[in-house]
Formats: structure tokens, sequence, C-alpha cells
């Protein structure tokens, strides 16, 4: 009699919590996948995921690093001018694409954002933009409430590395040169 009146909250308890899962229904369990960008200056993009990699039409045989962001954020605006700064040096080696994850701001707050805090390189504003922060923090295992900024390094469309919060511009720096070979 003691044993099943443990035993059945024991059950209950465990069929609860894990239904209860956030990864029931992540993008990560999609294989395939494509979205579609629109940087602030009109300019449409497209991003396909096969599995856990992500792959940037522009960025064939070079390093993406997709920036997860917030115009709001203090680390993401902190961020902005290492990646210009990192855009400058790598040049075409290297695409930076910045994500935002807000709904109400226009290109030209963008623009302006950028202008700014020193940020230059694409920004993709609307879109598929939440849809492939989702997928893409999914793959890399930080779950759907993750913290921004959230950098992603990519290299011919494989994972390379991520960044959660602020990060050394050194250390972004090192990790591209590395997936460039240089």
């Amino acid at each position: 009699m003691r044993f099943s009146t443990l035993i059945i909250p024991l059950i209950s308890m465990t069929l609860l919590f894990s239904g209860c899962s956030e990864d029931s229904t992540d993008e990560a369990l999609v294989s395939t996948a494509e979205f579609k960008l629109l940087d602030t200056n009109g300019k449409s993009y497209t991003v396909e995921k096969r599995g856990a990699n992500f792959t940037l039409d522009a960025g064939e045989d070079k390093v993406v690093l997709f920036d997860i962001f917030a115009t709001w954020c203090p680390p993401c605006r902190a961020e902005v001018r290492h990646l210009g700064n990192l855009q400058k040096k790598y040049g075409d080696d290297l695409i930076i694409m910045g994500l935002t994850i807000e709904d109400d701001v226009s290109n030209d707050e963008l623009e302006k954002f950028k202008q700014k805090y020193g940020g230059q390189y694409l920004v993709s504003n609307k879109a598929d933009n939440q849809t492939l922060a989702r997928a893409i923090a999914s793959t890399i295992g930080v779950g759907q409430q993750f913290p921004i900024p959230l950098m992603v390094l990519y290299k011919n469309g494989q994972y390379v590395t991520h960044y959660s919060g602020a990060t050394p511009e050194e250390m972004i720096d090192s990790d591209i040169a590395q997936a460039l070979g240089k």
C-alpha cells in the first residue's frame, strides 16, 4: 500500500515535466528550412537550414557571423563597434548579418543605430529574423529564452562557435582568423 502511494505521484510528476519541454516543438527538429531576410537597404537574402547548418546565399566559401540583437540592449550596443571593426578588417571574407529581434524598429532607426554605434555591416529587419534566430538558438542548445547579443559563427554553413552576451573583440577575431585559416 505504501509503495503505490509513492509511485503514482512520482510517475505523474515525471510525465508532467517531460511533457513541458520547450524542445518538443523546436525548429531544431526541422531538418531543412529556408528563411528570407531583408536588409535595411531593401536587399533580399536567403538562409538555408540543413540539419544544424545554416548557409547564407551570399556567404558561400566565407565566414558568416549572425548577430542576434536588439537596439535597446546595452551589451548589444557595445558589440556593434567591435563587429564593425571585424567587418572592416576581414572585408569580403566575412559577412556579418545582424538580426534584430524587435518588431517595431524602422529601417531608418536601424541605420541611425548603426551610424551611432559604428556598425558597418549588414542588418536584417523583419522578414524571418525571429524565426531564424529561434532556429539558430535551438541548434546550438541555448533554448528559446536565449541571452542577447547572441553571435553565432559559421564557415561554409557549418557551425564554428557562438558567443552569448558581451564578448571581447579579440576573442571573436581569433575565431574568425582560425575559421579562415589565417
